[in-house]
């Protein structure tokens, strides 16, 4: 892969404050208020979880963009209480509330993300998404979620074209599928692509509700899925302007390796830390890297 094409893609984790990193990806004794300006290292972008659960301050922000270099970009969700509690009905005051808030970010935030929950369905759903739309602004990027497959039609393509929202490509298939290839159904509506690498949700939590795994190595493998993903980037890359690519712990047990695995499918490097780096944290280490824009 050329250096140009290489440039249009940006791999990066859904969230990054995981204690389970702690010493496979942080330093170990790296105090968590770094780990973003560590991560961002090695990363050129983020998708914020955060902001699912809560509108962040603006201080909050502020410590964001300060702690990442000036090419870092961020993506982040729309809070739940729209997307699944409201589920996009009479939300005008609390969308514009949010994204007033965002205002600080400038440059730095891409995308917003809208992830519908699985029982968002096209009936009724349908006239709720295309007033929803209709009252997106035009200063902000979009990416829309369906967690539903009666959304998987042309006329939904249409609309999402219409109003400039990216539609997100979501891969959630579980994991005794992990050798095949995800499913085709993958519109392009923008002039970007948005790629959710999520996996299998129910090898999260046990039936009590208590973690299964601890995601701080690769647990499982999907060589298909992650070849077959490659190919489409790549079909992709000469007819769009930029590729965001996201990676859930839950994919294959640890997504900064997962993202590296990527890449290389992709032709490209992604350095994660070494061992030693990992082991422990000199407080000056980072210090390093000041004044550098990306990773290398």
């Amino acid at each position: 892969m050329n250096l140009s094409a290489q440039q249009k893609i940006r791999l990066g984790t859904c969230a990054w404050s995981f204690e389970e990193w702690r010493g496979s990806f942080y330093p170990a004794d790296l105090p968590p208020s770094r780990w973003l300006e560590f991560y961002s290292r090695y990363f050129p972008a983020v998708e914020i979880d955060s902001t699912f659960y809560k509108t962040p301050a603006e201080a909050t922000i502020r410590r964001w963009i300060e702690s990442t270099p000036a090419s870092f970009r961020f993506a982040c969700k729309l809070p739940r209480e729209i997307t699944h509690d409201r589920l996009l009905r009479e939300c005008t005051a609390e969308l514009t509330a949010f994204l007033r808030a965002l205002e600080p970010f400038a440059s730095k935030l891409h995308v917003v993300l809208i992830q519908l929950p699985p029982s968002f369905a096209p009936k009724p759903g349908r006239p709720l998404l295309r007033a929803f739309l209709a009252q997106l602004p035009r200063d902000f990027r979009f990416a829309i979620e369906f967690r539903h497959a009666g959304w998987h039609r042309p006329q939904h393509i249409n609309l999402l074209q219409k109003h400039r929202v990216c539609w997100v490509w979501a891969d959630t298939s579980p994991l005794n599928e992990r050798n095949l290839a995800p499913f085709e159904f993958l519109p392009t509506t923008t002039d970007f692509v948005y790629l959710r690498l999520l996996g299998d949700y129910s090898t999260k939590y046990d039936p009590e509700g208590q973690h299964l795994h601890r995601y701080g190595k690769l647990l499982w493998k999907r060589e298909a899925a992650l070849e077959s993903w490659a190919l489409k980037i790549e079909r992709h890359l000469g007819e769009t302007r930029s590729i965001w690519g996201f990676v859930n712990n839950h994919f294959e047990g640890f997504s900064p390796e997962t993202c590296q695995r990527l890449a290389h499918r992709l032709g490209f490097e992604l350095p994660l830390p070494s061992a030693e780096e990992t082991a422990s944290a000199n407080p000056g280490q980072l210090d390093l890297f000041a004044g550098k824009d990306a990773p290398d």
